[in-house]
């Protein structure tokens, strides 16, 4: 039986050339063959030149996403063995995050070629994530790739909220292979250790992404008054108390994210943290009442805008914060502000940062600019995939 064809519309193919994954419905002129959702078919440009195999989903925004570019490579088990092992090369061996007690990001979906698959492993496990409906039909080929290729203990499924509209894929947490470790698994992220309950909490239980902000953040912390906000289980917080923080004010609106970020201080040896539930608003505009003083405030929240309609919203949520936090602020104070929002742009942050300083008419240099680690690659052909931004700033 023939793949069917996707035909773009005129002049539509230049992206997909150019290897960006997604074709959205606006796109394709033409369906020729019957394709079920999670169907392999093959994209062509309206005078019929091939482009790329992609996996088919009617239900999805993203009818077609693209995965070889290469009229001779179908994506079969080939394929998809030769996309993670590239990918595991990475993390391994140019990377060195391999290894017992580390954690990294193993396969980070669009930019390593794999649309829609996420996996992370911590330790000795592997936490996974589909964010679309074929690879999600493919999961019992992936699992088998995954165990060959990583030799776990065990393999876990988290579902991200909102994929089941977005994809009409029906997913639920669980085990997919293997077995689970009892209680949370113990982390080492340069030397700071942490507890992560890879079956709860956020993401997939752990936000690797910050790992090298942790640190970066952490040089600027040596005798100073911190306030880690929106901390989770005390990322920015410990790794600040580490480098010498006098005192750590570790703030979240989570009680079990709050808890197991009591059990890290703990396990760090760090008594200068101090883990609060809170509501991150209500706790800065009560400490502005209070005139409290921090030389340090880290605003790291989740993400505000999911939606391009949500962005002007999400700016005024990051306004708020940081008018907060510079109240807190001496002269010569640094304030840290993340942002995980794809859809926000960094010169975007950057603009209310420096309104919200004209605003309170205090002057602020940009001292640092950081993103993802190189676990968390950017894939040039797709720059959605770069999306978190660390500003560092100092206030006089």
């Amino acid at each position: 039986m023939s793949t069917p064809q996707i035909i773009l519309h005129p002049r539509r193919a230049k992206p997909f050339y150019a290897r960006h994954p997604w074709v959205f419905a606006g796109a394709i002129a033409e369906i020729r063959g019957k394709p079920a959702d999670g169907d392999a078919v093959q994209v062509f440009s309206h005078g019929g030149a091939f482009i790329a195999h992609g996996l088919f989903n009617n239900r999805s925004r993203i009818r077609v996403r693209l995965y070889s570019w290469d009229l001779e490579q179908p994506l079969d088990e080939a394929f998809f063995r030769g996309r993670i092992e590239q990918a595991l090369r990475l993390r391994r061996d140019d990377l060195g995050l391999v290894g017992p007690g580390l954690a990294c990001r193993l396969i980070f979906s669009e930019s390593d070629g794999l649309s829609g698959l996420t996996v992370d492993r911590y330790d000795r496990w592997l936490v996974v994530q589909f964010t679309s409906l074929a690879l999600a039909k493919r999961r019992d080929l992936i699992v088998q790739l995954l165990r060959e290729g990583t030799q776990p203990e065990g393999i876990y499924l988290r579902t991200e909220r909102g994929i089941g509209e977005q994809e009409g894929v029906e997913l639920q947490d669980g085990l997919l292979w293997g077995s689970m470790p009892e209680g949370p698994v113990t982390i080492d992220e340069h030397g700071v250790r942490f507890m992560v309950h890879l079956q709860e909490g956020q993401k997939t239980g752990f936000y690797l992404d910050q790992r090298d902000n942790h640190q970066a953040v952490a040089k600027y912390a040596r005798g100073r008054r911190v306030l880690d906000g929106f901390c989770y289980t005390g990322g920015f917080g410990l790794h600040a108390a580490k480098a010498g923080a006098s005192e750590v004010a570790a703030v979240d609106g989570s009680e079990p994210a709050i808890e197991l970020g009591r059990r890290n201080a703990v396990l760090n040896g760090l008594p200068q943290v101090r883990f609060e539930r809170a509501d991150v608003f209500h706790y800065l505009e009560d400490a502005v009442k209070a005139k409290e003083r921090f030389d340090l405030v880290v605003l790291d929240p989740p993400k505000f805008a999911r939606t391009q309609r949500a962005v002007d919203t999400a700016l005024s949520g990051y306004r708020r914060l940081q008018a907060l936090a510079l109240h807190l602020l001496p002269p010569g104070g640094l304030l840290v502000t993340c942002c995980c929002s794809g859809l926000i742009q960094q010169d975007q942050l950057e603009e209310v940062l420096s309104q919200v300083g004209t605003e309170a008419k205090r002057s602020m240099q940009l001292l640092e600019r950081h993103g993802q680690p190189p676990d968390h690659p950017i894939a040039l052909s797709c720059l959605e995939t770069s999306y978190l931004k660390c500003l560092i700033a100092r206030v006089t």
